[in-house]
């Protein structure tokens, strides 16, 4: 049986004191409008709802998978605190779902956690990513800016001089919110949500299996699911925008040390072996909060740090964003690809996507002849 993560005291690996919560004043502001989450049924989406519920005054929550809106309505229902709220089961690239969402509902704020994020398979999916994390996120963006509803982009790390079409994409959703005037954080490994790391690390403890890890020195910036939750609440109160913003953390940590960490805790009487694999594709040895041409500085709120950068000029970013849509509905990779490195020059494609472009490009090579 996988041991609850939830109840884990994380304290002892992260060794650093716990980031600050939303301020109590800023929460009871947020909690006035009318708010969509979307990925609401995800680790993030559902625990942000939880946090919000006793105060909201109007939950919408948006969730493309329906096991995983079932287990929150279940989960909704079996709370006491929990008031009504409205559960949608669709995808935020559909475009007519978002124009009823909108009017209808009137969300005046967006948390916006939806996104397809394993890295290992958006590197053989890259359309997909293209299709969800980019067009998903300006579909919505674009709904949102008519009625004038802010929104926030939950991103990542590895939007950091990415090596994945995961974090390429994420990097593009990040310049198209900010462009409209929203609000950015990036997070780093969040523990105990769902298909994390820690959670593989449980099921392989659970199993009595060797720890796999792919790279001694691969180390990553973690946090607990409810810092994530708090950060994104003091985020949406963020005074200024468009704004990006970071945890405020120490250097990032190694993923070896966690595995001992849960081993340590989890199987105390028991050794359990750490087998070192190798790089998957789109994985970094380390990931960073802010890249080479990007600066940090303190934000309003404690806890977090806003980032200064650079971003694509308005007009050439509609121009590019207008180019990938003409390649992914074409489903040409090739193409699709330039854009995204025109889109994100710090990018670097991993050889399973570029393996990919030779092979479509050899496919339509063949059908031209």
């Amino acid at each position: 049986m996988i041991p609850s993560l939830e109840t884990l005291d994380w304290s002892g690996f992260l060794a650093r004191p716990q980031l600050p919560s939303a301020p109590p004043r800023a929460l009871e502001n947020l909690c006035r409008q009318s708010i969509l989450i979307t990925g609401a049924g995800g680790s993030i989406g559902s625990a942000l709802a939880l946090r919000l519920a006793p105060q909201a005054q109007r939950l919408v929550l948006l969730e493309s998978s329906e096991s995983h809106l079932f287990a929150l309505q279940r989960q909704w229902s079996e709370s006491a605190t929990s008031p009504s709220a409205t559960f949608l089961l669709g995808s935020i690239a559909d475009t007519a779902l978002l124009n009823e969402i909108f009017p209808i509902h009137a969300p005046r704020l967006v948390f916006h956690a939806a996104a397809f994020k394993h890295v290992p398979l958006m590197e053989e999916q890259p359309l997909a990513a293209v299709a969800n994390n980019i067009y998903g996120t300006l579909s919505l963006v674009t709904a949102a800016s008519a009625h004038r509803a802010r929104v926030v982009l939950l991103s990542t790390d590895k939007a950091v001089e990415p090596a994945s079409v995961m974090g390429a994409t994420k990097r593009v959703a990040e310049q198209i919110v900010l462009a409209a005037g929203g609000i950015v954080l990036r997070l780093g490994n969040v523990l105990a949500s769902r298909d994390s790391v820690a959670e593989v690390f449980a099921r392989q403890i659970a199993a009595g299996a060797p720890l796999s890890i792919t790279d001694p020195a691969a180390r990553r910036y973690f946090l607990t699911l409810p810092e994530a939750v708090e950060l994104l609440l003091s985020a949406a109160a963020e005074p200024d925008t468009p704004v990006l913003l970071a945890p405020d953390l120490p250097t990032p940590q190694y993923i070896a040390d966690l595995a001992r960490f849960m081993a340590r805790t989890l199987a105390p009487d028991r050794e359990l072996p750490i087998n070192f694999t190798h790089p998957r594709a789109g994985d970094k040895e380390s990931e960073q909060l802010w890249a080479f041409n990007e600066k940090p500085r303190p934000a309003h709120t404690n806890g977090l740090l806003l980032i200064d950068s650079p971003l694509l000029a308005a007009g050439q970013l509609r121009s590019l964003l207008a180019n990938l849509r003409a390649a992914l509905d074409a489903r040409e990779i090739s193409a699709a690809l330039d854009c995204l490195c025109a889109l994100v020059p710090d990018y670097t494609p991993s050889r399973t996507v570029l393996a990919l472009r030779a092979g479509a490009a050899t496919t339509s090579q063949a059908r031209n002849d």
